[in-house]
């Protein structure tokens, strides 16, 4: 991908791409703006902490083994995402979109470019996440990604135990979705 900070071993054919996203490592100032996002609709308010104080740059940002990336297209920030290294050969795999960019077809891209970068430059030969089990629009993003479910956990979010599907890609399985 031209203009991009990372190297990229996987060629995501621009067919199965929404307008030119690309990626770069969050700065310092991305921070406070991000955290000024307005709040996400009420269909996935359960998601707005991420964006928050004690959220997801909180917790993982200065976290060893963890790279966040800021997606960007010509109109500036429209989300972030974050690889947190988990060994040596995996990662696990966070997106969080602007809320006023939801509904664009986006993710899609901003996934697909994550995890071309997470079995490129790092070296992964696995990329888990975890999923609210209540929200299945994400669960179909990535179903049609070829995630697989691999188990359920309960996780602490903002003092409440929340059900998640974990699922998972290997390099395998993601370097056939990028075929054309």
């Amino acid at each position: 991908m031209i203009g991009s900070p990372y190297p990229m071993v996987f060629e995501i054919p621009t067919t199965t791409l929404s307008p030119m996203i690309t990626l770069r490592p969050l700065r310092q100032e991305d921070v406070p703006a991000i955290k000024s996002w307005p709040p996400y609709p009420r269909e996935f308010g359960m998601l707005d902490y991420s964006l928050r104080d004690g959220g997801w740059l909180d917790e993982y940002g200065g976290r060893t083994g963890t790279e966040i990336l800021i997606a960007e297209d010509g109109n500036g920030m429209i989300g972030f995402a974050l690889l947190a290294k988990k060994d040596a050969s995996s990662a696990e795999f966070r997106i969080a979109l602007h809320p006023l960019r939801l509904g664009q077809g986006l993710g899609r891209t901003v996934a697909l470019r994550v995890l071309a970068r997470g079995f490129s430059a790092t070296g992964c030969d696995t990329i888990v996440l975890i999923v609210r089990k209540n929200n299945p629009r994400a669960e179909r993003l990535y179903e049609s990604l070829r995630f697989r479910p691999c188990g359920e956990c309960m996780e602490l979010v903002n003092g409440e135990n929340v059900p998640f599907l974990k699922m998972e890609i290997n390099r395998k399985t993601f370097e056939g979705v990028i075929k054309p």
